[in-house]
């Protein structure tokens, strides 16, 4: 058995028991409620947490250049190249 195989079935492993207590302490134990309000909190606090990491990656990345200044640089690359060409050339 390979590393990776190994790791895999420990994960499973662990989620299989992951959820057996989780579905133990929602329907054995009195203690339902806060495991409710644990895991509602977890839930919204990641779905709005990704909505703001998304938020800041859009507010802080500069926007792209636009496509005419990108062709008027590739132009003027392509001019260069061709000048610099005769002169070897000559």
């Amino acid at each position: 058995m390979s590393r990776d195989q190994l790791i895999g079935a420990v994960m499973m492993i662990c989620a299989i028991a992951g959820i057996a207590v989780y579905g133990w302490i929602m329907f054995f134990t009195p203690w339902y409620e806060i495991l409710l309000k644990i895991t509602g909190f977890i839930a919204v606090a990641g779905v709005l947490g990704i909505i703001g990491w998304i938020g800041y990656t859009l507010a802080t990345t500069p926007p792209p250049k636009p496509i005419e200044e990108i062709e008027k640089e590739l132009e003027k690359e392509l001019k260069e190249m061709e000048t610099k060409e005769e002169k070897a050339q000559s």
